[in-house]
């Protein structure tokens, strides 16, 4: 068995164990499945670019603190570079598509000039047809291009379980380079490229990156993002 069918059978377990409270209210943004105030945010990127990390449990570093998560390297990198970007981590366990596409009205009240999508595994595991995921996804981005027209958009690839059949996942899998084709978006064709599967990157669940795994996703991630925040 391939890394990957390895990794997709132990999904179900994973992504819905971690299904986190999406309620919000006032004034508040999601980090890393805590809730800050975003007029401090905003405060905080009134002097960078805001790179809006979008996504589920795998975005917010489930099991981990926040720090040793992707997204939080990834502000590491770009200080010690010295490029003007916020990394903001706006992932939400248990996410869906669904979820996302009501949400993200609210998320981008703050400037966006990346938005990284990072969404669909939850969706899968539901047994959700992948046209109305890619509707979805298809709405979310179109809610950032519509308010921010110069935003770059960054698609995570994710896969499918097994066990959905050939004729799901291969469908599933496809709806990302379609969905960036689209709008002209950068893919990452596999978000846990590298990591899915392997028991040392993995937390207990074999689902979440541990530590060693996240540097990984840091590098899936920068082999995309670099360019962008170069360019941008």
């Amino acid at each position: 068995m391939n890394w990957r069918i390895f990794n997709l059978l132990f999904l179900t377990m994973a992504l819905f164990a971690c299904g986190g409270d999406q309620t919000k209210s006032g004034n508040e943004v999601v980090k890393n499945d805590n809730i800050v105030s975003d007029t401090s945010i905003s405060e905080k990127n009134s002097i960078a670019k805001n790179i809006i990390f979008f996504g589920n449990s795998l975005t917010a570093a489930h099991g981990l603190d926040p720090s040793d998560g992707f997204v939080s390297l990834i502000q590491q990198r770009i200080d010690s570079l010295g490029f003007p970007y916020k990394a903001i981590n706006a992932g939400l366990s248990g996410e869906t598509t669904a979820g996302g596409k009501e949400r993200v009205g609210w998320v981008i009240r703050q400037p966006v000039d990346i938005f990284v999508l990072e969404l669909g595994g939850n969706d899968a595991l539901r047994g959700i047809l992948p046209n109305i995921s890619f509707e979805n996804l298809d709405a979310i981005i179109a809610s950032v291009k519509e308010k921010y027209p110069s935003s770059k958009i960054v698609l995570s690839g994710m896969e499918a379980p097994p066990n959905m059949g050939e004729k799901y996942t291969t469908a599933f899998r496809k709806m990302y380079p379609d969905l960036a084709l689209k709008h002209g978006a950068y893919l990452i064709p596999f978000f846990l490229d590298g990591v899915a599967g392997i028991p040392e990157l993995n937390q207990g669940d074999r689902i979440h990156p541990n530590k060693k795994g996240q540097i990984i996703l840091v590098e899936n991630v920068w082999k995309v993002l670099e360019e962008l925040i170069i360019k941008n």
